[in-house]
């Protein structure tokens, strides 16, 4: 089991939109990628309503696996990508990780194994799909 202990996650979270933003300036700075998901805020700044009708503003969620060593430049890409230092553009927090197991394409050993460019990942799958069904 290869197993990571010196990774940190940062977390963010920002209005709908402004995830490809973040994350574009976590790669410059270092990252390897990230993963979006989405939520929906209900701090302060999103107490609006139309019609008296309480608005809910959709929001996404970026987390990023960096090393620690890169964390903190990671961290201040992204509150600066994302206009962080505005009232309601969002929040970004730093979260040490004790392990982390499943991130094998960071692991020289296997990068055979796990190919990073999507082309070859996409041929593989069409081949392995075609020997299953038999064509």
């Amino acid at each position: 089991m290869n197993c990571e202990t010196d990774v940190a996650l940062i977390i963010t979270v920002v209005k709908k939109g402004w995830a490809e933003v973040a994350l574009k300036a976590s790669v410059d700075a270092g990252a390897q990628g990230g993963t979006v998901v989405y939520g929906r805020g209900i701090g302060m700044h999103e107490r609006k309503t139309l019609m008296g009708i309480r608005i809910e503003p959709e929001k996404e969620i970026l987390l990023t696996a960096v090393k620690r060593s890169l964390s903190d430049q990671v961290l201040i890409a992204i509150s600066d990508a994302a206009e962080l230092n505005k009232p309601g553009q969002g929040i970004a927090m730093l979260v040490p990780l004790d392990k982390v197991i499943g991130r094998v394409h960071m692991i020289p050993d296997n990068d055979s194994f796990f190919p990073l460019d999507p082309m070859e990942v996409d041929k593989e799958e069409e081949d392995r799909n075609r020997k299953e069904s038999g064509v």
